[in-house]
C-alpha cells in the first residue's frame, strides 16, 4: 500500500495538495463544461431564435464559472465562500432558464435531460467545495 512501511516504522500519508489556480477546480472544470454545453444549445436551434432567453442563458452559465474563478482568487475564505454561494445561485438561475426553454419548446427532452444533469452535478459540486470552504474558516486552516 502506498505511504505505508513495513515494521515499526510510522505509516506516513502525503498531505492534500493545495490547490493553486482556479483552473485546477473540479467545480470550475465542470462549470466550463457546463458553459460550453449552454453554448451550443443556446447559438443554434429554436432556442437561438429566442434572443433574450438565450442571452440570459448564456449568462447565467458563464456566471457561474466566473464566481468561482473570481472568488478564488479574492483570496480569503470569506470572500471564495461568498462567490461559492453566488455560483451556486446562478447555477439555480441556469436551470429554471432551462425549464423556460423546454416548455417553450426550444430544447426537446432529451437536451433538457442532460443539461439540467449537468447543472445539477456542478450546483452538488459547488455545494461541496462551499461546505468545505465553510469548515477551513470555522477551524482557521
Amino acid at each position: 500500500m502506498a505511504g505505508q512501511r513495513e515494521g515499526n516504522e510510522a505509516i506516513t500519508t502525503k498531505p492534500p495538495s493545495k490547490v493553486a489556480r482556479f483552473e485546477d477546480l473540479v467545480a470550475w472544470q465542470k462549470a466550463r463544461e457546463l458553459t460550453r454545453q449552454v453554448n451550443l444549445v443556446t447559438r443554434e436551434g429554436p432556442l437561438a431564435k429566442d434572443a433574450g432567453l438565450s442571452r440570459q442563458t448564456q449568462r447565467a452559465a458563464v456566471s457561474v464559472m466566473s464566481n468561482i474563478a473570481e472568488g478564488f482568487e479574492r483570496g480569503g475564505r470569506g470572500e471564495f465562500h461568498q462567490f461559492l454561494s453566488t455560483a451556486k445561485a446562478s447555477c439555480a438561475e441556469l436551470r429554471s432558464q432551462l425549464y423556460v426553454a423546454l416548455d417553450a419548446g426550444y430544447l426537446d427532452a432529451s437536451q433538457f435531460k442532460q443539461l439540467m444533469a449537468t447543472a445539477e452535478e456542478v450546483a452538488c459540486i459547488i455545494g461541496g467545495l462551499r461546505a468545505a470552504v465553510q469548515r477551513q474558516r470555522k477551524e482557521g486552516v
